[in-house]
């Protein structure tokens, strides 16, 4: 069984990004991430898909968890987080050479501030919306001995973030 919600729901996960230039050949990104679930639950395999201009070369990171790598084909810094504990804050700076950061047409060349940072996730034994299966029968007319067993998953939709 699947099913969507229609209603407003904080986001389970918050990203912020601050994007600051230094100097003419080098900007350096800030990123918070903050998990609006329960202490005790615990999303797996998140990842955070940040843009960032396609001209990137040198790059540079320091993460208070997971691992960040640059994916070129993709624009973007890739950080992956294995587990993200609820109510915890994680942070990440990375630091990127550009050739230049000023252009003569600047709508071309910030265009990629304008992409969504995309975040990834499931959260095992989670819903969002506290449905809760009470009753389960399972009928089995071949004779196989059926479990009755309900498993909860919560897994991101489209789930994107606008770089402010």
């Amino acid at each position: 069984m699947s099913y969507r919600l229609n209603t407003h729901v904080k986001p389970l996960i918050w990203v912020e990004t601050v994007v600051e230039k230094q100097g003419r050949s080098r900007l350096q990104y800030s990123v918070k991430v903050k998990s609006n679930y329960k202490n005790k639950t615990v999303a797996n395999g998140v990842e955070i898909l940040i843009p960032v201009p396609p001209d990137v070369d040198s790059p540079a990171f320091r993460a208070t968890v997971g691992r960040v790598t640059y994916v070129p084909d993709l624009e973007c810094l890739k950080w992956t987080i294995p587990q993200l504990t609820g109510g915890k804050e994680v942070l990440m700076r990375a630091h990127l050479g550009l050739p230049s950061v000023e252009a003569e047409d600047e709508s071309d060349e910030n265009a990629w501030r304008t992409k969504p940072i995309r975040v990834r996730f499931e959260i095992p034994y989670f819903t969002v919306s506290g449905l809760q299966v009470r009753y389960l029968r399972v009928t089995e007319s071949s004779g196989y001995q059926a479990t009755p067993w309900v498993r909860y998953v919560t897994l991101n939709g489209d789930y994107l973030l606008r770089m402010g």
